[in-house]
Order: structure tokens, then sequence, then C-alpha cells
């Protein structure tokens, strides 16, 4: 079933999840455990990251040498996983970074093969390496430029020419930024970016991560008003270490509001942090909830432990 299908038909509120596939060379015990322990709460869809090559530079004799490194190469094969073994929705992420639109049409066509039907089109952080392209091979810019790829392939229009294939049939999902994008110069301008993407073929949105609820709402009429009709659902994250007071901000640039940062810093470890974090998250939600949101879309790294008291303490 599609995306947008589960959230049609849903009777319940719906709680989604993110993954990472682990490091190259990375023990998949690990996340064998942590798509058990997700699949408990019956998720409509779990979205797999996917990342780019990666550029370093190494020091030899010689001097400086250029490396370029896979890091999390799994993203096919935990989507095949999910989706055979647990009979859940697989959405996988389709970046613009680092691939070419061959690659792009390749991976696509891998997921279609596997029954795969659900595509979340990002643009991808910039890692410092750049796929090279030319002598016939091209790159997407933006992540409009590659929903429109995606929604071609669904028209019937594949980059090979001499390729026999019927339209495929992806529902495409996209991102959205209610602190804005960092690149964006404004909220207003970062709203019609997204618009373009869902002109481009994007069915649904999915928020970056925020921990203050009123900005959802605000950037949820800010779509409505620009003619976003596209249902938008909330990416929420349990803040569960004292690293990620700054790391989070940082990375996901985000803001921690003061009353959760200023208790979480009185705590004296991590668990001290994530009990905090997970009373956040759990008065969150159900504010979410409460205000008519139908789906809500949790982040989670290598540990379902916080996302699970979330779920828990919902119930109650």
């Amino acid at each position: 079933m599609k995306v947008i299908e589960h959230l049609e038909r849903a009777k319940e509120p719906l709680i989604s999840f993110e993954i990472v596939p682990p490091l190259r060379g990375g023990d998949f015990k690990t996340m064998m455990a942590l798509i058990e322990d997700l699949a408990e709460h019956k998720p409509p869809f779990i979205d797999i990251t996917s990342h780019p090559a990666v550029e370093n530079f190494v020091e030899t004799p010689d001097g400086y040498r250029r490396v370029v490194k896979r890091k999390r190469p799994g993203t096919l094969g935990v989507c095949a996983l999910i989706q055979n073994k647990y009979n859940i929705e697989a959405v996988p992420h389709v970046l613009c970074k680092g691939f070419t639109r061959e690659e792009t049409e390749d991976f696509l066509i891998e997921l279609r093969f596997l029954g795969i039907n659900n595509i979340f089109a990002v643009r991808g952080d910039d890692t410092g390496y750049e796929k090279p392209v030319g002598t016939g091979r091209s790159a997407n810019r933006y992540a409009s430029d590659l929903i429109a790829q995606i929604a071609g392939m669904n028209r019937g229009s594949y980059l090979d020419t001499l390729l026999n294939a019927d339209p495929t049939d992806f529902c495409i999902g996209a991102s959205g930024y209610p602190e804005k994008h960092f690149e964006a110069p404004n909220l207003t301008t970062d709203v019609r970016m997204v618009k373009k993407k869902v002109e481009a073929g994007a069915e649904y949105i999915v928020t970056q991560m925020f921990f203050d609820n009123q900005y959802y709402f605000d950037f949820v009429d800010l779509c409505r008003a620009e003619g976003i009709d596209v249902p938008i659902i909330p990416g929420l994250k349990v803040l569960s270490s004292v690293k990620q007071l700054s790391s989070i901000p940082r990375t996901f640039h985000c803001e921690i509001p003061q009353s959760l940062a200023e208790e979480a810093s009185k705590m004296q470890d991590n668990e001290g942090v994530r009990n905090v974090g997970v009373e956040w998250a759990t008065q969150q939600t159900q504010q979410l909830l409460d205000k008519g949101v139908r789906s809500v879309h949790f982040y989670v790294m290598q540990s379902a432990k916080s996302v699970s008291a979330v779920i828990e303490k919902l119930k109650k």
C-alpha cells in the first residue's frame, strides 16, 4: 500500500519511523533488533535513509590523497527486509547529492523489482563529493528536479530510451522545514520551494524535526495559504543525551526550547536526559493529536527505547 493510502484510510492516528542503515561493515544484528522493536508498534511505514559517498583526504608519504568512501550502503537491503519479512511499507530515501540521474533510474528500477513503491526524495547533505557527470550522464540539482524525474518514470518516461519498461507507480514524499531550511533566506521563500516539490509530483510532506509545535502549526498555515494541500506529517525526535543539546541544533538547524534545554541540563546522566526527552515528546505528540494531526513520524537512530517509551505513555 502507498503511504498516501495509509494516510487516507487510517481509522486512528498513525506513528511511523525513520532509521539509519548500519555503517559499512557494521553489525547487522543491531539493525535487526531495532526493526524487531519498531515492528511491535505496527507502523504503517518505515523510512530508511540513504547516504552518498564522502570525500576524505588521507595523508601519505607523498602528500595528501583524495579518498572517496561509501559509509552506509545498506538502504536497499534494509528496505527488502522490512517489506518482505515484516510486511511493513519500506520508504527508501533517494538523493540528488552523490548520485547521477542514471544511477537514480537504476536504483528505482531495482526498487520496483522488489515491490517497493514508496519513495522519499531529498537533495541530501553536502559531503564534499560530487559524482562526476558528463559523457552522457547528468545530475539532479534540487529535490524538485529529482521528484520530477521520478514522476516522469511514473508516466513511462525513462532516460534510457531503449528501455522497454512500463510506467512505475511510486508514491513520492518530500521534506519540509518548519523552522526553514538553513540555506533559505526566509520561511516564505522556503515554503515556495516546498510548493515546487508538490507541483513536481510530491504527494505528501514529512517535516524536519522540531521541538516546539507552534513552528509546525505556523508552517502548515503558510503551506495552505500558498496552495499546498498535500498531507504534512510532523517529524519528531526524542531528546536522549546531553550531547544532543548542541549536536541537534548544529546538525539539523532546529531550536531546542529553553525550558527543555534547562530541564535536560539539570540531569546528571543520559538516562535522566532521556526521561526528560520522553516526557517532552509525549506532551508534544499528544498536543499534535489533540489538534487533529493524524500521523506522526519519529526520527530514530539505533535504539527504539526512547520512542517506545513515548508510545507507551500515549496509550495510558
